[in-house]
C-alpha cells in the first residue's frame, strides 16, 4: 500500500464515503507499522461536490480531458503571442468544451447517485477554465484528486476582442432628412441588437433548462435500470423457489390429510374407550351384586 494508490482509491469515492474509507486506510497503515503513511493518509482532505464531480469527469472521460488540456496549451500560447485571430478561433471551442464537459460531469454524478446543482456545475466549469489558463491547475485537474474547485487566474480572458477596425473617413455634413433617416436606422439597429440579446438570453435559459432535464432524465433512467434489475432478480428467485413451493404445498396437503385421518381415528378410539368404560362399570356392578347374593344364601 502506498500513498498514490490510496489517494486514487479515496478520490474516486463520493464525498459521503470519503471520510470512513480514509479512516479505515489510516488504521490499516498503522496496523502495518507504517505511521508516516498513516499520517499522510490522515491529511488527505475530503473533496467538495464540485471537486468530486471534476475528479469523476477526469476518470470517466480521459479522452475529453486530454482534449481540454491540449486546448489549454493552444490558448495559452495564442494569448502569449497576442495572436488575436487564433484566440478568437479557440474561444468558441473553449466555451463549447467547458460547457459540454460540465454537463457531462452532472450526468456522471447523477449516475453515481448524487445529483449536483447548477451552482456546483458552474464551479466545475470554472475549474475547467482554470485548467485552460494555468498549466499547474491543468496538472492538478488531470491527477483527479482535487479537494476544492479552481478559478482561472486574473487576466486570462474567457472571451476575446474583435480585430481593430480602420477609422471611418470624415463625412460631409448631411441634410436634416438624411440625418433623421440615419437616426431611425440606428434606432432600428439598436432595437434589433436588444432583441438579439433577449434571444441569446432565452437560448441560455433554454440550455440551462435542457441541462436540468437531461440530468433528471439520467437520474430517472438509472432508477429505472436498478428497478428492472431488482425485478429480474425477484423473478429469478420466484422461478428458483417455485418447485420448492410446490413440494411444500404437496407436503402440506399430505400433512393435512394425515392429521384429518388421525383426528378421525382419535374420535373413534375415544368413542370406543367410553363404551368400554361403560361396559366395565356395568360388569363390575353386576359382579358385586352376584357376590352379595351369594353371601346371603350362604
Amino acid at each position: 500500500m502506498d500513498l498514490d494508490a490510496v489517494a486514487d482509491e479515496l478520490y474516486a469515492l463520493a464525498p459521503g464515503d470519503f471520510s470512513a474509507a480514509r479512516d479505515k486506510r489510516v488504521k490499516a497503515a498503522r496496523a502495518a507499522g507504517d505511521r508516516d503513511l498513516a499520517e499522510q493518509i490522515r491529511r488527505l482532505r475530503r473533496p467538495t461536490l464540485a471537486a468530486w464531480a471534476s475528479n469523476l469527469l477526469v476518470r470517466e472521460q480521459p479522452d475529453e480531458t486530454e482534449r481540454l488540456l491540449q486546448l489549454g496549451e493552444a490558448l495559452r500560447q495564442a494569448h502569449q503571442n497576442l495572436d488575436g485571430a487564433q484566440l478568437r478561433k479557440l474561444s468558441a471551442q473553449q466555451h463549447q468544451l467547458t460547457f459540454t464537459l460540465a454537463r457531462q460531469a452532472g450526468q456522471l454524478t447523477a449516475q453515481a447517485g448524487q445529483r449536483i446543482s447548477d451552482d456546483v456545475r458552474q464551479e466545475v466549469q470554472d475549474t475547467l477554465h482554470a485548467a485552460l489558463a494555468d498549466p499547474e491547475a491543468a496538472e492538478h485537474v488531470a491527477e483527479g484528486r482535487l479537494t476544492k474547485p479552481l478559478s482561472a487566474p486574473a487576466g486570462f480572458p474567457t472571451s476575446f476582442p474583435q480585430p481593430p477596425q480602420a477609422p471611418a473617413p470624415r463625412r460631409a455634413t448631411r441634410p436634416p432628412d438624411e440625418v433623421a433617416d440615419l437616426n431611425a436606422a440606428r434606432t432600428r439597429r439598436r432595437e434589433q441588437q436588444e432583441r438579439l440579446e433577449r434571444a441569446r438570453q432565452h437560448v441560455a435559459d433554454a440550455q440551462r433548462e435542457l441541462h436540468d432535464r437531461e440530468g433528471e432524465l439520467a437520474a430517472v433512467e438509472e432508477e429505472q435500470r436498478r428497478a428492472e434489475e431488482e425485478q429480474h432478480r425477484a423473478e429469478q428467485r420466484v422461478a428458483e423457489l417455485s418447485p420448492e413451493l410446490q413440494d411444500a404445498e404437496r407436503d402440506q396437503q399430505r400433512a393435512q390429510d394425515a392429521a384429518r385421518k388421525a383426528h378421525d381415528r382419535t374420535r373413534d378410539a375415544d368413542q370406543a374407550a367410553r363404551e368400554a368404560r361403560s361396559r366395565a362399570k356395568d360388569t363390575a356392578a353386576y359382579a358385586r351384586k352376584l357376590a352379595e347374593q351369594t353371601q346371603h344364601q350362604a
